[in-house]
């Protein structure tokens, strides 16, 4: 069985950083996408960021426009293990975050689709408030 563990979220300031970290395990596990999802009180779940790759010999980065520039997504295939770096974080970043592996290579506008993860994150909170 799959499991997908996040850790790392809190409260931080404006302006402030913080990191999440997911560590997927489970004998089915194959991955070929991992990405993070945010759901916001009132708004739809929108994607955050994501990494993938055909087994990870070359890889892709998306981030949505919302955070391109102040976070950081990396993808540790030796420990099964992914990261989101958050800096400079704003209010708007407040929400729930949910961390996703998929098994096929994404490209384009696809990595934003729920529907191309097949396991997923318990969720975490981050809140960004003065």
């Amino acid at each position: 069985q799959v499991q997908l563990v996040e850790s790392g979220g809190g409260l931080v300031q404006p302006g402030g950083s913080l990191r999440l970290s997911c560590a997927a395990s489970g004998a089915g596990l194959e991955y070929d996408a991992a990405g993070w999802f945010r759901q916001v009180p009132g708004k739809e779940r929108e994607g955050v960021a994501a990494q993938s790759g055909r087994a990870w010999r070359t890889r892709r980065t998306y981030y949505g426009s919302s955070v391109e520039g102040r976070f950081t997504i990396s993808v540790d295939n030796t420990d099964n293990t992914l990261y989101l770096q958050m800096d400079n974080l704003q209010s708007a970043d407040t929400g729930v975050y949910y961390c996703a592996f998929g098994p096929f290579e994404l490209y384009g506008s696809n990595w934003a689709y729920s529907r191309a993860y097949d396991h997923w994150g318990q969720g975490i909170q981050v809140t960004v408030s003065s």
